[in-house]
């Protein structure tokens, strides 16, 4: 996964943190735990917010039809 898979990062994310509501995410914490995510393999310095929110977008998706 890169940066630009937003829905596929935002599925491992809901699987690895089920109870989090990805709102109460500040985008630095976003950053770290995506790099902690094992299929992960983006630079860390390649993203934007914009991605990040997209991210943070399909997470709430997938948490909200929990």
């Amino acid at each position: 996964m890169d940066w630009i898979d937003s829905d596929d990062i935002g599925f491992e994310l809901f699987k690895k943190h089920p109870d989090m509501n990805p709102l109460d995410v500040r985008f630095t914490d976003l950053h770290k735990m995506i790099l902690e995510l094992d299929d992960f393999e983006g630079e860390p310095d390649q993203t934007s917010e914009g991605k990040l929110e997209a991210i943070q977008m399909s997470w709430l998706e997938e948490y909200n039809d929990k």
